[in-house]
């Protein structure tokens, strides 16, 4: 016979550090529970709240103490909730038309997400405006209706059944590599989906939100920044015709999810798949070749620019073969040459150099020497110290000659202010970026970025002496800096290059987890760290010994055949 005392039936009560300010809580408390006492203090309403570093929904409960800081959409964390939910309902929306339609995810664009829709697993057909105009009417009756959203843990058994039942072949593979015993699902009504991270509380959260048509499908929109939806006034027709490209990639080699990619690893078949996508490489490579070829003897300068970590430098190494194979020499100039000195280089808000500023660079400089040189004339380009932040007094004579061909290639390669001194025929202009097309399902994307990251943090930590915190730290700044100063530009480009490969992610894993892992449990990074190990652990981990040497891959693990 057990005997329990009062004090050992009174509730526990443990201490929380709630957005900093310490409150004494009961155990079992949920977020939200904590929240009515103690509400979100900022402009939007919460979506979430990290729980020790780790993303966790508003009815995550507590046990012990901890620290919980409350995000909402002004946060990258309360963005990602907004759009998972956004997406949940877009497909219960579909689902309450057709139970045979299945909204497909595809690239980023126009502020959103780019859909398809599939029926009964049939290709997607082109979308009719009637037919998204039913979808964006259903969506606003579920998030008028302020329905509960439902999370539920399953056992895999259970959840493997359903998706075969269902025709769900993207979640069926997926969690057939899977080991765990449980998985989640989250629901609005009668459609179930697999939760890959937290969702919002209930549909009303999702106040803005909007559904257009787009070439042959459709792209749900969400709010910007300030939570207003924006026009869509930017034309995105190459990045668009880019995705197309690498999603017919993707279909040729029958991997567009990573349950697809996890089975190929598994069984066996990866070798193929990397011996083809490495040739949709070269064979891009090769028509951007032909097509600088096409514009002789007009297009002196080719310009290659892209955000970081998309592969620009292996790229540019790879186009100048295939430039010399067909009778033309690329000639590289360095734009860190044309700095401007230590001392007149712009500066952020907070009294750090901005060396990602246009202003950074001697643009007169930079577009005289540009100019003489396509007209065939000598020039002395600059030579800079960056251990002084000054110009060297040492010059470089340069001169083209026939049969030669400039290559300069950096951030601001695509802002016709660069080179305004050169005339648009002389010019031909390459964007390069990772535009990954393998989702985690048919509902999930792989943010795109996030494939740059991981190149980026497995580079820096092998050959730069920057841990993982340090990359992950630096890496919002990066991010701003391409929004304000290469997206803008890329529509301006002759051709885009998208230098993702479909089985990156799983060779990226066996390098960056270890990497993710190094960075301690109460760092302020560790909640980004936790975010891409959960990702990192739905791939079956490949090792690298069969990524060609002249790959792109290898600019960022290394063993590459070219020398940086």
């Amino acid at each position: 016979m057990v005997t329990t005392t009062k004090a050992a039936s009174e509730p526990r009560r443990i201490q929380v550090v709630l957005n900093g300010k310490l409150v004494e809580a009961t155990a079992g408390l949920t977020v939200v529970g904590m929240l009515e006492r103690h509400p979100h203090p900022g402009r939007f309403a919460p979506l979430g709240a990290v729980v020790n570093g780790r993303l966790r929904s508003l009815g995550h409960t507590l046990v012990s103490d901890c620290r919980v800081d409350t995000v909402d959409y002004a946060s990258k964390d309360g963005a990602s909730i907004y759009r998972r939910t956004a997406t949940l309902l877009l497909c219960e929306a579909a689902v309450e038309i057709d139970p045979t339609y299945n909204p497909v995810v595809g690239q980023a664009l126009g502020g959103g997400y780019y859909f398809s829709l599939r029926r009964n697993g049939a290709a997607p057909p082109e979308i009719e405006p009637a037919l998204v105009a039913r979808l964006k009417k259903g969506m606003q009756r579920i998030i008028a209706e302020d329905r509960s959203v439902v999370v539920e843990r399953v056992a895999v058994e259970e959840a493997l059944g359903h998706f075969r039942r269902a025709g769900a072949q993207d979640k069926v593979m997926l969690l057939e590599t899977t080991r765990r015993a449980e998985v989640q699902w989250g629901r609005v009504g009668a459609f179930k989906d697999l939760v890959i991270g937290p969702l919002a509380p209930s549909t009303g959260a999702i106040a803005r939100f909007d559904l257009v048509s787009y070439a042959a499908g459709m792209v749900l929109r969400f709010p910007g920044r300030d939570f207003q939806i924006r026009p869509m006034t930017q034309n995105q027709s190459k990045l668009y015709g880019a995705y197309l490209e690498t999603r017919t990639w993707n279909d040729e080699l029958e991997v567009s999810n990573v349950g697809q990619l996890n089975n190929a690893v598994i069984r066996g078949h990866v070798s193929e798949i990397i011996r083809i996508a490495e040739g949709f490489h070269e064979r891009k490579i090769i028509a951007i070749a032909d097509d600088v070829h096409r514009r002789q003897p007009e297009a002196r300068l080719i310009l290659v620019a892209g955000p970081s970590a998309s592969g620009k430098t292996t790229f540019t190494k790879r186009l100048g073969v295939q430039l010399r194979v067909l009778g033309l020499r690329p000639v590289a100039l360095s734009m860190d040459n044309y700095y401007v000195n230590r001392a007149d280089t712009p500066k952020h808000s907070d009294g750090t150099y901005n060396f990602e500023s246009l202003e950074a660079l001697d643009l007169d400089l930079f577009n005289d020497q540009v100019r003489q040189l396509v007209r065939g004339e000598a020039v002395e380009t600059p030579v800079y110290s960056f251990p002084s932040g000054a110009r060297s007094a040492k010059t470089v004579p340069m001169q083209l000659r026939p049969g030669e061909i400039l290559i300069v290639e950096g951030i601001h390669c695509l802002n016709e202010r660069l080179t305004v001194g050169v005339p648009r025929e002389n010019k031909f202009k390459i964007y390069v970026s990772a535009l990954t097309q393998l989702s985690i399902d048919d509902h999930s994307r792989i943010f795109t970025s996030d494939v740059r990251l991981l190149r980026r943090l497995v580079r820096d930590r092998l050959y730069r002496g920057y841990t993982a915190g340090d990359t992950l730290r630096q890496w919002p700044s990066v991010r701003s800096g391409e929004d304000r100063y290469i997206f803008p530009f890329q529509e301006d480009a002759d051709v885009m290059f998208n230098s993702a490969l479909v089985y990156e992610p799983a060779v990226l894993r066996t390098f960056a987890e270890r990497f993710l892992l190094e960075i301690p449990i109460d760092s302020p990074m560790q909640s980004e760290a936790y975010r891409l190990l959960k990702f990192l652990h739905l791939l079956v981990p490949l090792f690298p010994e069969e990524v060609p040497q002249n790959s792109l891959l290898r600019e960022f693990i290394g063993g590459s055949a070219f020398r940086y």
